[in-house]
């Protein structure tokens, strides 16, 4: 059965004359068949030739994992260094130090967020060690924090271009030092 458009059966109309029989006038028929094979034809060919769409990946350089027998020790880095910060959800506590360190917050604002402090930070860093990429970012995730806050330090570490920085696990004493600077500065979490 084709599919047709158009067309007509030829017989006789009502209400004419039906004095001399005239032929009946046919009208142009057009077979709609071929053009759905074509319709398929070209999905086809659109949907073999198009390229997907790749995942857009956020690239991460890890360091080869360091086993027992391997007799390496790590490098010796300088507290004045090194910054650490705790993510947490849409906020950042970070400190500076491994004796006896204070606790800040500061949230992913441009101006006056944690890029501000990781770039004046890194200025420190040089007017001491006279390096601008000296300076290393130690990140842990607290258990609040949600991916976008992970994808958003990440991102700023892009921004300042931050060519040093580790993603380590968080320390019971960290989760109390936030636990305790919330408490102090009456901050819900």
């Amino acid at each position: 059965m084709a599919a047709e458009v158009g067309g007509d059966s030829g017989g006789a109309k009502k209400g004419k004359k039906q004095g001399k029989a005239r032929k009946p006038k046919k009208r142009p028929r057009i077979d709609m068949t071929p053009m759905v094979d074509l319709g398929f034809l070209l999905l086809t060919f659109f949907v073999l030739t198009t390229t997907m769409t790749t995942p857009n990946t956020m690239p991460v350089v890890v360091p080869p994992k360091i086993t027992e027998k391997d007799e390496v020790e790590p490098p010796k880095i300088a507290e004045g260094k090194v910054i650490t910060l705790l993510v947490g959800r849409n906020k950042v506590y970070y400190y500076t130090g491994v004796e006896k360190p204070t606790l800040f917050m500061t949230d992913f604002s441009p101006k006056t967020g944690i890029r501000k402090v990781l770039l004046d930070r890194r200025a420190e860093v040089k007017a001491r060690y006279g390096k601008e990429d000296e300076m290393i970012v130690i990140i842990k995730m607290l258990d609040e924090a949600h991916y976008k806050d992970f994808v958003d330090i990440l991102d700023e570490m892009a921004i300042i271009q931050q060519k040093k920085y580790a993603l380590v696990d968080i320390t019971p004493e960290e989760k109390s030092m936030v636990a305790e600077y919330n408490q102090t500065m009456k901050i819900s979490s």
